[in-house]
This record gives C-alpha cells, structure tokens and sequence, in this order.
C-alpha cells in the first residue's frame, strides 16, 4: 500500500485592487449569455459586440499577403512608434480630409488599435488618485484604463436631455483644477450623438486652456456617417494641437477590427511621453500592416462607401420595424449602432436584466446601457453586424417579446 501523497498548498495572491475596481468587463459578460443560448440550441443573433461582420477589402488583404510573403525584412520587430511611410502616410491623411498639418516625426504615433493607445495614454500620465474627466456612458476603455492606471474618473454626464453632449459649466471648478485630462468621442459610442459643428470642440480647447489639462478625442467612427453628414475632427479647430491629441481606429473603416491598427496624432509634447511608454510595453504594430494600412487609407475610398451604404441599410430595415412594433428607434446620423430606451412595458427593469431576459426569450443579444456606465441604465446598444436578411428573423422575435410583456 503505498502512502497518500500530501496535496501541495494553493496558492492565494490576490490581484491588484485596481483590476477588483473594475466591473465585469461588458461583452464578457454578455458572452455567458450567449454560450448558455448556444447550449440551449437557440438560433443567436448576436448584435452585441461592435465587430464588423464584413470581410476587409481585398486590395487590402492582397497588401498584406504580398508584404508577408515577398517582404521578410518587414517579419522583424516593428518601430514602437511607427514606420516613417506610415506615419507619413497618416499625416497626408489630415492634410487632405480637414487641412491639417501634422509632422510625421513627432506629431503621429502608430497604434495597435486605438484601444491599446487610449489605455496606454491613461498608463503615461496618471500617477494613484488623479482625476480624469470622463463622459457617462462611454466606450468602456476611457473608464477602465483610469481605473487600471490608479486613476479616478470624474462622470460627466451625457444623456438625450443635453443632446448626448457634456455640459462643461456644470464640472465643479476645483474638480476641473485637479483633472489632468478629458476623454471625449463624436460620433458617440454608445449613444450615436454628434456633433453640428465645432461649436462644442471650441468650448473645449477654451475650458482645457483655462484648467490646464489635456484633451483626448475618441474619432473612431469619423467614417461612419450618413446623408451627408461631416463629422468634425477635434484637430480641426485652432488650437487643438496646442490641448490635445485624436485617437484613431481602421477597425470601423475598413472592416480591419482584428488587424489591431490605429493611430493618434497631436501635439508632441502629449505625443512624446505616450511614445515613450509603448517602447516599454510593446514593439509596435507589425510593419506589414501597418503597410497595409498604408493601402487603407491611399487607395479607392469606394469600399468605405460601400461598407457605410450597407450599415445604413441595415439601420433603415431595423428602425422601421421596431418602430411599427411599438419599440421607438430614431435613426442616427452616424455610427454602426442604435442607442435604444427600453420598450415602454419594459422600463421598470434594469437594462442588463432586459438584455438576459431578451437573448433567453428570443436569442438576440443586446448590450445592456448600464455597461458602458450608470447614466446608460434604461437603454440598449444594438450593433449592426449580422447579415441583412437576419433582421427581418429578428424583428418577428422582437414583435412578439414586446407583444407578450415582462413576466409576471
């Protein structure tokens, strides 16, 4: 008989308290929602996470094919800030589109995605307990990379009241004083707002000149509009390279959302220190897409236009349905989304208790408002990344959820 062998002891190292402050992490999970549909045999329409279901452009995927076939040298580690065609590349992009000068050397910074550059961004400049302005609700990294910095988030509040739009004079003075920088986004995820002009971004550029603190503008859907409709860059109002910088994703634009590229430009004293601390963490965007995305933003723009056409018409499809059912959807100007209030018998539950109750009942998940922070509680987000026919198969699920009520 041979003796029982002991059991080594578990360990117990806790996280750090900055990842316990953290909420669960939105699409996580909504994902266990999904799973537990799935398990049930439930045909799922995931209209959740923004994750562009259209293929990226061929001529863009023929660049990087060749890059990484005929290229080995472009296999080495990348620049951390970028290579010199691409950030050149960038800056001609500005030029061109809102007649802005930027200096490739020091003014453009590639990133792995605008992602990774906002949080990065939050790691560079808070040291424990600095303030940062924030709208509520917001694209969830502007809030959790303060936090995973050791910063502490200021709300400032954007709801249908103030057209999705903070309203500056209502931030206390000594908050202002002691904020090191503001996190904005127009066109807005989640809530679709925008802006007219530069009205806003005016205010802006005075209010961080009198606080002195730096400006960050989220311009991932500048490409996502529709009728028309121009969103106005942040860098395109005097002075704004003087206060801040613009964060800028091709995940949106050109279906590249995995490909992890983005790129932020602004003034090189806010660029300099974000810079410096990716050369620390990580070895920059692999050149060949960085190449690629060279081709992105150089050649016909017609697949833009195309990939904005098809949102568009899949926005039309959805907001007429639900509105002849009964759940009011306006039409945005911009983005991928609708930012959606609960349906009217619905509104005395919360909006992730919404979201469970919907994808059980019918399959289609949803993103519960109140993930992307408190003053998102009574909404939804719908994203448009299913095929086109799927939203006639939702609409009659959704015609009968809303027709049979809450439980009970």
């Amino acid at each position: 008989m041979t003796p029982e062998k002991k059991k080594k002891p578990v360990l117990r190292v806790d996280p750090s308290r900055k990842l316990k402050e953290l909420p669960p992490y939105l699409f996580g999970a909504v994902d266990v929602l999904k799973k537990e549909a799935y398990r049930k045999k439930l045909d799922v329409i995931d209209l959740c996470m923004g994750n562009p279901d259209m293929p990226t452009p061929p001529h863009i995927v023929e660049r990087l094919c060749d890059t990484v076939l005929n290229h080995p040298r472009t296999h080495r580690y990348p620049q951390a800030k970028g290579m010199p065609k691409f950030r050149r590349t960038v800056a001609g992009w500005y030029r061109k589109k809102y007649g802005v000068e930027f200096n490739p050397d020091n003014e453009v910074l590639a990133l792995i995605g605008s992602k990774e550059g906002i949080a990065h961004m939050c790691m560079a400049y808070l040291d424990p307990g600095d303030t940062v302005l924030v709208t509520n609700p917001c694209y969830p990294v502007h809030r959790n990379g303060i936090i995973l910095a050791g910063g502490v988030p200021y709300d400032m509040p954007i709801t249908e009241k103030n057209s999705f739009i903070p309203v500056l004079e209502d931030i206390p003075s000594d908050v202002a004083r002691r904020a090191k920088f503001m996190f904005i986004n127009y066109p807005n995820n989640p809530t679709t707002g925008t802006l007219e002009d530069t009205s806003f971004f005016r205010k802006v550029i005075e209010f961080a000149r009198a606080y002195n603190l730096i400006v960050c503008h989220d311009f991932a859907y500048s490409e996502i509009a529709y009728d028309g409709y121009r969103p106005p860059s942040f860098m395109e109002v005097p002075g704004a390279k003087e206060v801040g910088m613009e964060f800028h994703s091709l995940s949106k634009t050109y279906n590249m959302a995995g490909w992890r590229v983005g790129f932020c430009v602004g003034g090189r004293e806010f660029i300099k220190p974000l810079e410096k601390i990716k050369s620390y963490l990580d070895y920059g965007v692999f050149t060949a897409l960085q190449l690629s995305g060279v081709k992105a933003l150089t050649a016909s723009q017609k697949c833009v236009r195309d990939t904005v056409k098809e949102y568009r018409r899949r926005q039309v499809k959805l907001t007429e349905g639900l509105n002849k059912i009964g759940w009011e959807a306006p039409l945005p100007r911009a983005t991928m989304y609708l930012w959606l209030r609960l349906p009217e018998k619905f509104r005395d539950m919360g909006s992730l208790e919404f979201s469970e109750l919907l994808i059980e009942e019918t399959g289609i998940a949803v993103a519960p408002g109140v993930g992307f922070g408190a003053y998102g509680e009574g909404y939804v987000r719908i994203a448009l990344v299913t095929h086109y026919q799927r939203y006639h198969d939702a609409l009659l699920r959704l015609k009968d959820f809303i027709r049979k009520g809450p439980p009970g």
